[in-house]
């Protein structure tokens, strides 16, 4: 499984190198030169994923506690546990990599935000997806599913609408941070189980 998703994964990076051109397009296409009147939203929603994915699990830990609910502990903790999971490796993959900024060597795309770093992949993307994968497969509804899915894209999007980001940049941070929060949701679930079976 594991050597699956790293074959996956060094798939991935090899098309997305080869297909710069298309990256820079899209790019181009989403991220206007000029300053726009929704630039200030993009900032509010990128903003966000730092106290989202802080508050989320932090909120659902509390109540887990105060209402004696194991259960919503545990899952509060593998939301912040795949949280920290994608951040590592996407921060840990940025400095392996070291991909500028598509505003370095384009300098028609027009930064929104300060971000230096290397680029890929998008760290607010990863988190913003682990937390919105945790809490789906957490509470399979619609209704938690539809917004969870609508603001992590939304923070995906507001990264390229910034210019701070390619496409590819997001679409890595979408994987990494789904994949961070499948794996953590599968051990939970089989320490779950060990727990129940426990006299």
């Amino acid at each position: 499984m594991k050597s699956r998703f790293l074959s996956f994964f060094l798939l991935f990076l090899t098309l997305q190198l080869s297909s710069q051109s298309l990256d820079i397009k899209l790019l181009r296409y989403i991220n206007s030169p000029n300053d726009l009147q929704t630039d200030n939203f993009f900032k509010f929603v990128s903003n966000s994923t730092a106290f989202v994915i802080v508050g989320l699990p932090v909120g659902m830990g509390v109540a887990g506690l105060i209402k004696h609910d194991d259960e919503l502990f545990r899952n509060a903790c593998a939301t912040l546990t795949a949280t920290a999971i994608g951040f590592g490796v996407s921060e840990g993959l940025k400095y392996i990599i070291k991909r500028d900024r598509p505003f370095i060597p384009y300098p028609d795309i027009n930064p929104k935000a300060g971000d230096i770093t290397p680029t890929f992949p998008s760290s607010h993307t990863t988190t913003a997806f682990a937390s919105a994968t945790s809490l789906s497969l957490a509470y399979p509804k619609w209704y938690i599913i539809v917004p969870s899915y609508t603001w992590a894209s939304a923070v995906g999007y507001s990264r390229m609408a910034l210019g701070v980001h390619y496409p590819s940049d997001i679409l890595a941070g979408a994987i990494i941070g789904s994949g961070s929060a499948w794996l953590t949701h599968y051990v939970n679930k089989k320490l779950s189980i060990r727990a129940h079976k426990k006299p």
